[in-house]
């Protein structure tokens, strides 16, 4: 099952693709501990209303904080050793690579994140900018991964690479994380699940790669153990959970651009670079 967020409200494609319309609850749907058996009852049954087709679809989010994990992918690990080698940071990300506890940062408030179609932003005073598509984590006040979604991490790698006490501002700024389109309500995904990104500049494609959950070396679980430890979150959250896709050294995000990111079970996630 997948849900989507739209100006009228949430909505339910079911598993044999209905599209229903939920109800407006008091609770905020995505902080339901129940989630997958609240939908599946709806599912269920004969009240519901169908949706309205082709309604403009939003960012999948309520009042949820969004966070992110960092060098979770050798391939992030290796780019991030590259970038911040100047200045002297090399070690610290293979030695965070190899540690037991995870790299874990705050990502952005809800109104900072993009929804299908809306556009994301790179820096003003960067020069060197890259999306980085992520399996994200719909997680529950209690802590249990409830639903997955695709994010797009916006990242100033030159910002970061100059000195890595820069991270938050080379992640956290207007319009770097978008979300969406859909939450997939779903168990555990496997890991042959599919991970592909897609940079399109004036129609053609400049940008392609994919990778699979597979070479993730943390389990999102341990990510939000971490992340939960001596930290509540009464709305829930949403856990981008690192990227194992990132664009060679000479390449760089221009205005105009289009970002796709695509995962199996999920969709597809669309974003111009504003």
């Amino acid at each position: 099952m997948r849900i989507y967020r739209t100006p009228a409200g949430w909505e339910l494609e079911t598993d044999d693709a209905r599209r229903l319309a939920l109800p407006q609850d008091a609770t905020p749907l995505t902080t339901r501990e129940d989630l997958h058996d609240y939908l599946q009852r709806i599912a269920d049954g004969s009240g519901a209303a169908i949706a309205s087709p082709g309604a403009r679809l939003l960012a999948p989010i309520e009042r949820q904080e969004v966070w992110a994990a960092g060098v979770t992918y050798l391939r992030s690990r290796t780019a991030r050793m590259a970038e911040s080698e100047a200045a002297g940071g090399t070690s610290f990300y293979d030695r965070v690579y190899q540690a037991e506890r995870p790299e874990l940062f705050f990502k952005g408030a809800p109104h900072r994140v993009a929804g299908p179609g809306e556009p994301v932003r790179i820096r003003r005073d960067s020069h060197w900018n890259v999306p980085e598509p992520e399996l994200t984590l719909l997680v529950s006040p209690a802590g249990r991964i409830t639903g997955y979604t695709i994010g797009n991490d916006m990242s100033s790698r030159d910002i970061e690479g100059e000195n890595p006490l820069y991270l938050p501002q080379a992640k956290v700024y207007d319009g770097s994380c978008a979300l969406g389109p859909a939450i997939l309500v779903a168990g555990p995904l496997p890991a042959s699940t599919g991970i592909s990104l897609e940079i399109a500049r004036g129609g053609a494609i400049v940008f392609r790669d994919s990778t699979t959950l597979g070479q993730m070396k943390r389990r999102p679980e341990e990510l939000v153990d971490y992340l939960y430890r001596d930290n509540s979150f009464p709305d829930g959250c949403f856990l981008l959970t690192g990227t194992g896709i990132v664009p060679p050294a000479g390449f760089t995000l221009q205005s105009g651009d289009e970002i796709a990111i695509a995962i199996d079970a999920i969709g597809t996630l669309r974003n111009p670079v504003a």
